[in-house]
């Protein structure tokens, strides 16, 4: 499953929260960061991504 979110140059992107190592907040949002060196930056707050990715990840009842 597929998580979107809003990326700081205003463009959709779409991320795959099994490939999320690192979450940060950082002054423009929050900074998703993958494996070998990628980041994103998208305008979400830290407690939204989170909740998103989290709520991905989760079994559907």
């Amino acid at each position: 499953m597929l998580v979107m979110f809003v990326g700081v140059d205003r463009t959709e992107t779409a991320v795959n929260p099994t490939q999320v190592t690192f979450v940060s907040s950082v002054t423009d949002g929050t900074r998703i960061r993958f494996g070998e060196g990628r980041s994103i930056t998208v305008t979400e707050p830290i407690a939204e991504v989170l909740d998103s990715l989290n709520r991905a990840l989760r079994p559907h009842e």
